[in-house]
């Protein structure tokens, strides 16, 4: 995308040849338009980035919409430019086809207000309890700052925002989930905004509940583990039983059981290297 200069003659508006010109927040841009070769690898984890990027943005627009509005006043961005730049390039994992999102380097606000610090969060039966300190962050702040909460569940890709969810000298706020969602996995964010809403702090990860979604690499790694200790476990019983007959018979190994020995051994040496097995 370029971005033009007025002249006398004004600027173009729609498509010219296989350029299209066009207002964007107030300044005329032009983008090429046309057919697309193969496209690289490179090109197909830019795409990929961009896709894991825009699921997560999409369930977080309305808290978004609020903690990047303060940054994109006065510039050709919007807050969801913003977000959808941001994470693109700091919260991204893995190579493609295997792209995912690392929860704990999500950014959803930036600003100069204090936060707070010994920020804590924890399950009951009927919702999450946060805590922090509203005293122990070093710098000026104000006890009416709003706390914005948003939680996203990355199994069912939802998210949910609360705006307005606490004081900041409430130093505690208790956010009831649905019973159908408490056991979901969560990921947690948090920040400041001044009452007045002309400022806001760094977002912070909270944490995750009830345990992380596991990548498609890692899934893929652990379906490859269970198959081949599946198969483990059926030549080990074998193994070891022909393996304490001959012992009992006092027999040679024939080539039967050599042949079995053989796959054993070999499948036992595969589980100790191959990555998707318990911890």
């Amino acid at each position: 995308m370029a971005i033009l200069s007025k002249s006398a003659f004004g600027c173009p508006n729609g498509k010219i040849g296989n350029m299209v010109y066009y207002m964007l927040k107030g300044q005329p841009v032009c983008r090429l338009i046309g057919e697309q070769g193969e496209p690289s690898i490179k090109q197909l984890a830019n795409y990929q980035a961009m896709k894991v990027t825009m699921v997560l943005i999409k369930q977080m627009k309305e808290f978004i919409t609020n903690s990047f509005e303060l940054e994109a006043r006065g510039t050709v961005k919007n807050a969801h430019n913003l977000a959808v730049s941001y994470n693109k390039k700091q919260a991204l994992q893995g190579e493609y086809p295997n792209i995912s999102v690392d929860y704990n380097k999500v950014v959803l606000s930036y600003g100069e207000l204090p936060g707070a610090r010994d920020f804590s969060i924890s399950k009951t039966e009927t919702g999450l309890i946060i805590n922090w300190n509203p005293e122990s962050y070093a710098g000026g702040h104000d006890g009416d700052d709003i706390l914005m909460i948003q939680l996203y569940y990355p199994l069912i890709k939802k998210g949910r925002s609360l705006l307005n969810a606490s004081r900041r000298d409430s130093a505690q706020v208790f956010i009831p989930i649905e019973e159908s969602m408490i056991q979901q996995p969560i990921e947690a964010y948090a920040c400041f905004k001044s009452a007045d809403g002309r400022q806001i702090s760094n977002s912070i990860y909270l944490g995750n509940i009830n345990g992380t979604v596991k990548s498609a690499q890692e899934q893929a790694a652990q379906e490859r583990y269970i198959t081949l200790k599946t198969r483990f476990d059926q030549i080990e019983t074998n193994y070891l039983t022909q393996q304490r007959q001959i012992e009992m018979a006092q027999k040679d190994e024939d080539k039967a059981f050599r042949n079995l020995k053989v796959e054993y051994l070999s499948l036992k040496e595969q589980l100790a290297h191959l990555p998707g097995g318990p911890g």
